[in-house]
C-alpha cells in the first residue's frame, strides 16, 4: 500500500521541478508517496524491531528495501500498544464470565457459550480460535489444509473474519466436513471477538509478514494463547513455550519456523500438547496477562524520538 500513481500527477502536486527525482518523489517511473516519505522524514519508524530489521531484505522491503537499508540508522521499530481498558478480561461488557489472571477458571463459562455460538460440541480439548482478514498475508489459506490435522489432535476451531472469497470458501468446506468441531462466522463483529478471546484457550496468527499485529497482543491480555509464526511483531511480543522459557518461566506463546503445513501443523501439536498439562498451560496464560502491552512505553519512546527532533532542531 505505497501510494504509488501515474506520473502524469506530478504536475497537479505543486512541487518543485527538482522533487522529480530519486531523491525526491520518483519511485519506479511514477510518483511514490511512500517511498517519498522514506526518503524525506527525519527518522523513520515502524511497529516493531524484528520488523524494522526485516524491511531491508527484498522480500519483506517490496521493492524499498533499498533506500530502507540506506536510511538505516534513521530507522526506529517501536511495538504497537493496546488499549487496556478496552481490552481487559477483569472488566470487559462483552464477556459472559469476567476474570483476571488468579480466576483462570471463570473463562470456562466463556468457552461453553462460544462453542454454543458457533455450534461447536462441548469438549475437554483446546478451543483454537482466529480473528483476523482473511489473506494470504495472514496465512489464512493454510488453516484449511491443517483442519484435519487440528482436529484429529482434539481440538476444535472458531474462525471470525473476511477476505479471500477462495480461502472462505474452503473454510466453508472445511467447516461441514468437519461439524461440531469447526465453526466459522465471516464478517467482522467487535464483541464476538472480544468474546472469543475471553473464551478461546489459543489463538492461530499463521501471519507470512506482520508489521506488529494486535490480536495476539490481545490474546496474551485475556489468557488466550498466541501460536505465532516467528515474524515481525509476533517475534517481538511473543515468548515461545521452548523448555528454556517453560523452565524459567518465562513463556508466554508458542512460535514456529516457516508458514507452510509442517510449521502450523507442528506448532498445533505443540499447543495441544502443553494445554495437556493444565499448570503449565495455567503459567503459560498468566505469563502473557503479565505481560505489560499498554501505550505506556511506546508512547514514551516515541514521545523521546520528537523530543530528540525538536532538540536536533532548534
Amino acid at each position: 500500500f505505497q501510494g504509488w500513481f501515474d506520473p502524469r500527477i506530478f504536475a497537479s502536486l505543486e512541487l518543485p521541478a527538482g522533487a522529480w527525482s530519486i531523491d525526491g518523489v520518483e519511485s519506479y517511473g511514477g510518483v511514490g508517496f511512500l517511498k517519498a516519505g522514506l526518503q524525506l522524514a527525519d527518522v523513520i519508524t515502524t511497529v516493531s524491531p524484528t520488523y524494522a530489521s526485516e524491511i531491508v531484505r527484498p522480500e519483506f522491503g517490496m521493492g524499498l528495501e533499498g533506500l530502507i537499508a540506506v536510511r538505516g540508522h534513521q530507522v526506529r521499530g517501536i511495538v504497537n500498544g493496546i488499549d487496556t481498558e478496552d481490552w481487559n478480561p477483569e472488566t470487559d461488557p462483552a464477556l459472559p464470565a469476567r476474570y483476571t489472571a488468579r480466576s483462570l477458571g471463570r473463562r470456562k463459562a466463556n468457552k461453553r457459550a462460544l462453542e454454543q455460538h458457533f455450534g461447536l460440541e462441548a469438549g475437554d480439548g483446546p478451543l483454537f480460535i482466529m480473528v483476523s482478514r482473511l489473506t494470504w498475508q495472514k496465512g489464512a489459506d493454510l488453516i484449511p489444509q491443517v483442519l484435519d490435522h487440528l482436529v484429529g489432535n482434539g481440538g476444535r476451531l472458531a474462525i471470525l473474519g473476511a477476505g479471500d472469497p477462495a480461502i472462505e470458501a474452503a473454510l466453508r468446506d472445511g467447516a461441514a466436513r468437519h461439524p461440531g468441531k469447526v465453526g466459522v462466522q465471516f464478517g467482522y463483529d467487535e464483541a464476538l471477538s472480544h468474546r472469543m478471546q475471553g473464551g478461546g484457550d489459543a489463538i492461530l496468527v499463521p501471519s507470512r509478514f506482520e508489521p506488529c499485529g494486535l490480536t495476539q497482543l490481545y490474546g496474551l491480555a485475556y489468557g488466550c494463547v498466541p501460536v505465532v509464526a516467528r515474524t515481525g511483531g509476533l517475534a517481538d511480543t511473543v515468548i515461545d513455550a521452548n523448555p528454556a522459557a517453560l523452565g524459567a518461566g518465562v513463556a508466554t506463546g508458542v512460535q514456529f519456523d516457516g508458514v507452510h503445513w509442517h510449521g502450523l501443523a507442528s506448532a498445533i501439536s505443540r499447543t495441544v500438547a502443553l494445554y495437556r498439562q493444565p499448570a503449565q498451560w495455567q503459567q503459560i496464560q498468566r505469563g502473557g496477562m503479565a505481560a505489560d502491552f499498554s501505550w505506556d512505553r511506546s508512547a514514551a519512546e516515541y514521545a523521546a524520538i520528537y523530543q530528540q527532533l525538536a532538540k536536533d532542531a532548534a
